[in-house]
């Protein structure tokens, strides 16, 4: 991409952040489209990045958002730190004097994408759960893809209230009650009998270094979701999810290989990560489960369930696919963080 479509995908990142409550994270990134230039390590490789920079694609804005908060977070420079506390005026200078003072080490949040591992995602996927749990009345074999530090592979230990709808564990110290439109999912029970998860890069959570990179890539001026992704991560301190490192469409070709259970529904799962896999490994990802999908009996069931952009404006869709018969719902729309959802049934 030329560098015009480059600076505009700062400016739309910024545009997303403004409008979704976070002025301090939409003031770095618009620091960040002014500041870029070839002077700089950072300003050269983003200026010269070859894939698709924009938060659909690369997400480049967003991991050097990330490279800023880790800085503020550990006081790295007084001024920046001030930024983060809400003081906005003059933001366009601090954030180019930060990009030339620390450029060496805000370059190097350029070699891999984001890590949110957004807990409220946890929300949509439970209530495609509810649907199977009320269809079936079978416990579940979670499989995630593009797990990064597997969080979410607790989220039947999580609280829920989806609509008039009361999921997961009451006394949980991470609750989900995203703003909801529409009807509600069914209440059900949840049953979790296996889980497992990969990513190309995992994060070992068990890792304090790994734990607060984790927490730089969520937004400062979100302190709801920084609570969320604290609670997540004593959860699994208590209960430590095993995320392998794997690429998914072999990964889920080897799975599905794999002979199910009777009495158990196998669910594939993800949330925005769809769009990081080469498209013929989305064939394969695919193939893969509509051929597994025609030895799906009622007493084996599979679904794939993904909550994933539309490539409309930072819009995200849930959509489930049951086996036997490859019926597919979309079930709802709503923020990429799970945050809002409006629900289809």
């Amino acid at each position: 991409m030329s560098e015009q479509d480059v600076r505009e995908a700062f400016r739309n990142q910024a545009i997303f952040c403004d409008r979704s409550g976070t002025p301090v994270t939409a003031a770095v990134v618009r620091g960040i489209a002014a500041a870029l230039d070839r002077s700089t390590e950072t300003g050269r490789r983003v200026l010269d990045w070859q894939g698709d920079p924009r938060g659909s694609g690369d997400s480049v804005p967003l991991r050097l958002a990330g490279g800023f908060h880790a800085l503020a977070r550990r006081g790295a420079d007084e001024r920046l730190s001030r930024l983060y506390r809400g003081e906005l005026e003059g933001s366009d200078a601090v954030v180019a004097g930060v990009l030339h003072r620390f450029d060496a080490e805000l370059s190097s949040w350029l070699d891999s994408p984001p890590q949110t591992n957004e807990t409220g995602r946890a929300a949509p996927i439970m209530a495609a759960l509810l649907l199977l749990a009320e269809d079936y009345g079978l416990p579940f074999e979670l499989i995630e893809l593009g797990a990064s530090a597997g969080l979410n592979q607790n989220l039947d230990r999580f609280g829920y209230r989806l609509g008039e709808t009361q999921a997961g564990y009451a006394e949980s110290p991470l609750q989900l009650a995203p703003a909801w439109e529409g009807g509600s999912p069914p209440q059900a029970e949840v049953r979790v009998v296996s889980r497992c998860a990969i990513d190309q890069s995992p994060v070992p959570v068990a890792d304090p270094a790994q734990r607060e990179r984790l927490m730089a890539y969520c937004w400062a001026d979100q302190a709801e979701r920084i609570q969320r992704l604290e609670a997540a991560l004593a959860l699994a301190a208590a209960h430590p999810p095993r995320v392998q490192q794997a690429d998914a469409a072999d990964f889920v070709e080897a799975v599905l290989s794999e002979p199910q259970a009777d009495g158990v529904c196998r669910v594939i799962f993800h949330t925005i990560f769809w769009t990081y896999v080469p498209a013929d490994k989305q064939a394969r990802v695919r193939s893969a489960l509509a051929r597994a999908g025609e030895r799906a009996t009622r007493a084996r069931p599979l679904a794939w369930a993904r909550y994933e952009l539309n490539g409309q404006g930072g819009v995200a869709e849930l959509h489930l696919t049951q086996w036997p018969g490859g019926r597919e719902r979309h079930l709802a729309t709503g923020h990429p963080h799970g945050s809002a959802i409006a629900w289809h049934g």
